[in-house]
């Protein structure tokens, strides 16, 4: 796993890049020479609007690479979000009831006001809220715990959870998509409508770890039209290279919300073995399971 910044190679939007054909062109002593291998002379000096339709064309190519590194990584993050719900979250719930029963138990014990309202308290974080199978992503609805979560709870046999992780053959198939048909890459409005009603069909295909939905949409754009890019003024080549930097502006804020939330901190802590960091957090939570149980049990026969 890596964070889009480290995969992107952090280029800004509005930076341009060494190309290679311009690698090979300086190689040979000259600076982006025409085709024919003749250096411009001083009366065929490359417009200045050439210039900025390569510097569009480096910035929308780094901005497409970055939108692809953060998507991969909301995908990880999203997978990871799931399976620690389906494995953990009725652990979390165990320890929070039986947390609030130690308390309630205290509390009938001493008889202290104080006590009596910590235990209300712990009592009514754990009351019923609407949509609560939304917010608890798959192992509990309002009818309460799914089998599995009984049966993780009981040590029974669990039934591993349901879960998503993209082939290396999707990741590529998914890239090279993305930069084919990217919106971003439009002119026209009509081309662009096309272009993200597309893509959205790509991310739900790649979001699902579909490789074969993935290979026949890579077929449709091959036989679909190819959109020819036209000249553009340089005040519109301007105003193009801006909204390609707040758009990468856009974009690596919401990196950073995702490298900064509390499952892409946990998932950056075992980028190469995410299951294992689960398994061992879910064994910590079963031996707090395990200490509560003894603590409410013992209060209970002291009552």
């Amino acid at each position: 796993m890596t964070t889009p910044e480290a995969e992107q190679g952090g280029g800004g939007a509005g930076e341009e890049r060494v190309t290679p054909e311009g690698d090979e062109a300086r190689a040979e002593g000259g600076e982006d020479r025409p085709e024919g291998g003749a250096a411009h002379t001083e009366g065929e000096a490359a417009r200045p609007e050439e210039r900025l339709e390569r510097a569009v064309r480096a910035a929308e190519q780094a901005l497409i690479e970055y939108e692809i590194a953060v998507e991969t990584f909301r995908v990880e993050i999203e997978n990871f979000s799931r399976l620690h719900e389906q494995k953990l979250g009725p652990l979390y719930g165990r320890l929070e009831e039986l947390d609030a029963r130690i308390l309630e138990a205290r509390a009938a014990r001493s008889g202290d006001p104080e006590d009596r309202r910590r235990a209300e308290e712990a009592r009514a974080r754990l009351a019923p809220i609407p949509g609560v199978e939304e917010l608890l992503h798959g192992w509990m609805d309002d009818s309460g715990l799914f089998p599995e979560a009984v049966a993780m709870l009981t040590d029974q046999a669990v039934r591993p959870p349901q879960r998503v992780r993209p082939s290396e053959e999707a990741r590529k198939l998914y890239r090279e998509l993305a930069r084919k048909a990217h919106p971003d890459l439009a002119q026209e409005e009509k081309e662009r409508e096309r272009r993200e009603e597309f893509i959205t069909r790509v991310n739900a295909a790649y979001a699902r770890g579909d490789e074969a939905e993935l290979r026949e949409l890579a077929e449709e754009w091959a036989k679909g039209p190819e959109l020819k890019r036209g000249p553009s003024r340089a005040e519109e080549l301007y105003a193009r290279l801006e909204w390609l930097a707040q758009r990468k502006e856009l974009l690596a804020l919401l990196a950073k919300e995702l490298e900064e939330s509390a499952i892409g901190h946990m998932l950056q802590l075992a980028p190469d073995d995410p299951d294992g960091l689960l398994d061992e957090i879910g064994q910590q939570l079963l031996t707090q399971v395990t200490e509560r149980e003894r603590e409410l049990a013992a209060l209970l026969a002291e009552g």
